[in-house]
């Protein structure tokens, strides 16, 4: 009898704890679940050493070899695969809450979505994570709207997606991006399939402590935001509805782009070319959609003027990207136009949703 729910974790190392990955699948979420374990770059035989010898015969084991440091080429390869009415990707470092898959089902059926959307949570601490920031006091039983429940902020396909929504529209993973491979996949998921978030169930958990976790050189921007130009550049992206696509451009400058500054802390880092790229970027997307910072608050705007002149040194870049997280202060509560203050993406709004999202 097929499995209901084909949840499929990709694993790159014995150093990622995976044991405790499988074993929180298999315990409390394997009725109608089906666990593939898709080896990328390394044989199975070297993962299932670091099995409990008692789960060796619960997985299915296939190996993904394609000389690529990206997750994506190892998840397609197993939703690929999959022959369930669900799939379900999930890290190595991560684990799932006892009965978390039962209640995506549960859920699915009740509101007859397509995609179900899980609680996530991080770590021993169990803190929940408020994305997407939906509004508040709204069931869950019905469906999600893109841009009113604000689901672009959900980069991750974490928890159901439905293999025959897959089918329809041909979404994959971007191969070969060392990041953000999952955003344009996401977003099309959650723009044109029918979407329910599980705001109270139990918990999709992020790891926090893999063994192998390193510190690495910041990748050149270019490299690191080419998933950014990829999303805008395609047919789908582009006939989106105007607000479809602002929505989603409003997240891109407000995560992704904003993003890259802290984590590149050193001013030498910046270079001409580095800065010119980033500005090349945010070029991009405000050119798909021209309002998408209007909501944003003045912090905001000081950090997308200092993004947008490469005149402006560096330090004084990575100061605005400092100021704009120093939340409470009236530059970040305040969008610059304040005619924009009660739209759904200015910070009160914004914040708001955040916080109740995190109860």
């Amino acid at each position: 009898m097929s499995a209901v729910v084909d949840v499929i974790i990709a694993v790159h190392s014995p150093n990622r704890p995976i044991a405790r990955a499988v074993a929180s699948v298999l315990h409390g979420n394997e009725s109608q679940t089906r666990l593939t374990l898709v080896c990328h770059n390394v044989s199975a035989d070297v993962i299932a050493a670091e099995l409990p010898a008692v789960h060796h015969d619960q997985v299915t084991w296939l190996e993904h070899h394609d000389g690529v440091p990206s997750a994506s080429g190892p998840f397609n390869a197993g939703m690929r695969a999959a022959t369930g009415d669900f799939v379900s990707i999930m890290g190595s470092d991560d684990t799932l809450a006892p009965a978390a898959v039962a209640s995506w089902l549960l859920l699915a059926q009740q509101s007859g979505a397509e995609c179900v959307m899980t609680t996530l949570a991080i770590g021993a601490s169990a803190r929940r994570v408020p994305t997407p920031p939906v509004r508040p006091m709204r069931s869950g039983r019905r469906h999600a709207d893109p841009v009113r429940d604000r689901l672009s902020y959900r980069s991750a396909p974490l928890g159901l997606v439905s293999t025959g929504a897959r089918d329809r529209l041909g979404a994959e993973l971007v191969e070969g991006m060392p990041v953000g491979g999952d955003v344009p996949y996401v977003t099309r998921l959650w723009c044109e399939t029918k979407v329910a978030v599980d705001t109270k169930g139990p918990a999709y958990v992020i790891g926090e402590d893999a063994r192998d976790r390193v510190t690495y050189a910041p990748r050149p921007i270019e490299v690191e935001l080419s998933f950014v130009r990829h999303l805008i550049e395609q047919p789908w992206f582009t006939a989106y509805p105007d607000a479809v696509r602002t929505a989603v451009a409003t997240k891109l400058v407000r995560i992704h782009l904003f993003g890259v500054i802290p984590n590149r802390a050193d001013p030498m880092w910046w270079t001409t070319t580095e800065r010119t790229a980033l500005a090349a970027v945010l070029a991009d997307v405000l050119g798909v959609a021209p309002r998408a910072a209007d909501p944003l608050s003045l912090a905001d705007h000081r950090l997308i003027d200092a993004m947008q002149d490469t005149a402006i040194d560096a330090e004084t870049l990575i100061q605005r990207a400092k100021d704009r997280r120093r939340h409470g202060r009236p530059a970040t509560l305040i969008p610059r136009d304040l005619t924009r203050l009660a739209q759904r993406e200015a910070p009160p709004r914004f914040m708001a949703a955040s916080w109740w999202a995190s109860r």
